[in-house]
C-alpha cells in the first residue's frame, strides 16, 4: 500500500513525464484531495497540506492548458476551443480545403503563440504573406507574453497584504473592412493562457449589458409615493459582475451607433479597467472616429481618453480586402428579382434543403426575452423570409442572435434598394448580416439590385419630410443637423461597406462549408 509520500512522488513523476493521460490526472487531483483534507483533520503541519493542494492546483492548469491545444502530452484530447475560419479569406489559391483543418490542430499544437501560429500558416502556404497583418501580431504577441498567467486582484483580506499588479494595456486593432483583423484577434484568443477569458461580439456584449441593467433594476425594491431617494446607478455593480467572469475581453466589431450604448460607455469601460480587466478589440474605425456625428456625441467623447489610456492602438490596412479576393463559389446564391422564374427557383432551393431536415414545413415562433418573434415558413435549421418580415418590423440583434441558434441557413427575399428613406431597415440589415456572418449563418438572397449597388446615400425628392419632422422635433437647424449622422446617412455608409465584404464571402464554397452544422 502506498503511503503519502509515494503518491507525492508518483505524482510528481507522472507530470515530469509529460505523458499524463486526462484521467489519470483527475483521478490523482481527486486522490490528493482526499490526502489534504486528511491531514487537515489529522492537524498535521500545514506546510504538507499547502503542497498538496498546490499540487492539485498545478494538475488542474496542467489539464486545462493541456486541452486548449488539443493534446495532453502524448495523449489526444478533445479541444476546448475550435479556430473560427476567419482565415479563410486569405487563403491561398493552391490549399486544398479538405487539408485546412488539419493544418490549423497542427498549428495549434506545435505554436506557443499567435505570432508562431501565424508564420506557420504562411509557411503552410494557408495565408498570404502581409506585413501589415504580422505587424500586428507582434503587438499580439507581446501582449500574450505580459497576459500569461495574469490574475485579477482579489478582493480579500489577505490581497491587502501584497502589492497590487498592475494590469497590462490591451489593444484596440482597426481597418478596413476584409483586412484580417477578426482572423489575428482569433490567432491571439486561441493562444493567451488566461484562465478567464471571454471573446464576444460587441453587439452581444452591450445586449447583454443592457439585460443585466434591466435585471437588476427589477429586483430593486419600488419606491414609496411621494419619497424622493436617490437615483440609484446599476453601472459600477454590472461591471464589478462582469469582471469576476473575465479578466480578458476580446470585442469583435467595436462599433457605437446606438445613443443608449455611447451614454454609458466611459462610466461602464473605466469600471472595468480599474478593476484590471485587459480588452482586445477589433473595429473599421480609428478610436477617434467611434460615434462620429452621433447625437449627444460631446457626452461621449470623454470614453475615448479612457479608451486611449488604457489601450494601445494599431492599424491593419493592407489595402487588400481578403473576402473579395477569388475563391471558389458555393453556387450561385444570390438573385435578382428581375429573373426569370427567381421565386420559383428560390422555392425549389429550400425544398432541397427541408428534404434533408427532419421536421416539416411550417411557421415557427423564437422567444427572445419575453417577446414572440414570428417566422411565417421554417423547417428544421431553414427559414424563408422577407425582407420586410426581418428588417421592416422593430427587431434588433437580440431578435437576430436568437435566429442563428436555431438557424443555420436562412432565405432573405426581396431585399429593396436601400436609401436614406429606408435608414431604420438598412440599419437592422447591417446588423442582421454581422450576426449571421459571426455565427456562420448560411444566406440566400434576392435583391431589386446587384450586391455593389444595394446601398444609395441620398433621397428621393419629395421624401425628406421625414428628416425634417425629426429635425423640428429636436429643434434642430439644417447648418446644425448637416453633421449629424442621422441626417447624413454617414454611419450607414460606412458600416454598409463591411456589409458588402461580408456578403460577398458568404456566397463562398468555403464559408457553406464552414456554416454546415450537420457536421458538428
Amino acid at each position: 500500500m502506498s503511503t503519502n509520500s509515494d503518491l507525492e512522488r508518483q505524482y510528481e513523476n507522472a507530470i515530469s513525464s509529460d505523458s499524463i493521460p486526462t484521467l489519470f490526472a483527475v483521478l490523482y487531483a481527486i486522490k490528493l484531495l482526499n490526502l489534504a483534507f486528511s491531514k487537515m483533520a489529522a492537524s498535521i503541519a500545514p506546510l504538507v497540506t499547502v503542497r498538496c493542494l498546490w499540487k492539485i492546483y498545478r494538475c488542474s492548469r496542467y489539464i486545462r492548458y493541456g486541452s486548449r491545444w488539443g493534446f495532453l502530452g502524448q495523449h489526444k484530447i478533445p479541444c476546448l476551443w475550435s479556430p473560427r475560419a476567419a482565415s479563410i479569406s486569405q487563403l491561398a489559391e493552391t490549399v486544398d480545403p479538405n487539408g485546412e483543418v488539419n493544418v490549423h490542430s497542427r498549428a495549434l499544437e506545435e505554436c506557443s503563440g499567435p505570432l508562431q501560429h501565424y508564420d506557420f500558416l504562411v509557411k503552410e502556404a494557408v495565408l498570404r504573406k502581409d506585413e501589415h497583418q504580422r505587424r500586428v501580431m507582434q503587438h499580439l504577441e507581446n501582449l500574450h507574453e505580459a497576459l500569461k498567467g495574469y490574475r485579477k486582484d482579489g478582493k480579500g483580506v489577505l490581497s491587502k497584504f501584497f502589492t497590487r499588479s498592475k494590469p497590462p494595456k490591451g489593444l484596440y486593432v482597426f481597418g478596413d473592412v476584409g483586412t484580417g483583423k477578426t482572423m489575428v484577434m482569433d490567432m491571439f484568443f486561441a493562444h493567451v493562457e488566461v484562465e478567464q477569458k471571454k471573446r464576444v461580439h460587441f453587439h452581444g456584449f452591450m445586449l447583454d449589458v443592457h439585460s443585466r441593467i434591466h435585471r437588476l433594476k427589477k429586483s430593486l425594491p419600488k419606491r414609496r409615493a411621494g419619497f424622493m431617494a436617490k437615483s440609484y446607478d446599476p453601472i459600477a455593480p454590472i461591471a464589478e459582475e462582469i469582471s469576476e467572469e473575465a479578466c480578458l475581453l476580446c470585442f469583435d466589431e467595436f462599433q457605437v451607433t446606438d445613443i443608449a450604448d455611447a451614454m454609458i460607455l466611459k462610466q461602464l469601460f473605466e469600471n472595468l479597467f480599474q478593476n484590471g480587466v485587459v480588452v482586445v478589440a477589433t473595429s473599421n474605425r480609428p478610436p477617434e472616429d467611434l460615434y462620429k456625428n452621433g447625437l449627444q456625441r460631446a457626452n461621449f467623447v470623454p470614453f475615448i481618453a479612457v479608451l486611449k489610456e488604457y489601450c494601445n492602438s494599431v492599424q491593419l490596412d493592407s489595402g487588400i480586402d481578403y473576402r473579395k479576393r477569388v475563391l471558389s463559389a458555393a453556387g450561385k446564391i444570390y438573385f435578382l428579382t428581375s429573373e426569370a422564374d427567381v421565386e420559383t427557383v428560390m422555392d425549389k432551393l429550400f425544398d432541397e434543403l427541408a428534404q434533408k431536415q427532419n421536421d416539416v414545413t411550417r411557421p415557427r415562433i423564437l422567444k427572445v426575452q419575453g417577446r414572440e418573434l414570428k417566422l411565417s415558413k421554417a423547417c428544421g435549421t431553414i427559414t424563408d423570409c422577407t425582407f420586410d418580415e426581418l428588417c421592416d418590423r422593430p427587431l434588433g440583434a437580440s431578435d437576430y442572435l436568437e435566429m442563428c441558434k436555431v438557424f443555420d441557413t436562412v432565405i432573405i427575399r426581396h431585399i429593396p434598394i436601400l436609401d436614406l428613406t429606408k435608414r431604420s431597415q438598412a440599419r437592422r440589415f447591417i446588423t442582421l448580416i454581422d450576426a449571421f456572418y459571426d455565427h456562420k449563418v448560411r444566406v440566400i438572397c434576392s435583391a431589386d439590385t446587384p450586391l455593389q449597388s444595394l446601398f444609395v446615400q441620398k433621397l428621393k425628392k419629395g421624401e425628406e419630410s421625414e428628416s425634417r419632422i425629426l429635425m423640428d422635433d429636436l429643434g434642430l437647424s439644417e447648418d446644425l443637423s448637416g453633421g449629424l449622422s442621422v441626417f447624413t446617412g454617414e454611419e450607414e455608409v460606412f458600416a454598409f461597406n463591411r456589409t458588402l465584404s461580408r456578403l460577398t464571402e458568404m456566397q463562398t464554397e468555403q464559408y457553406w462549408r464552414d456554416g454546415d452544422r450537420s457536421q458538428n
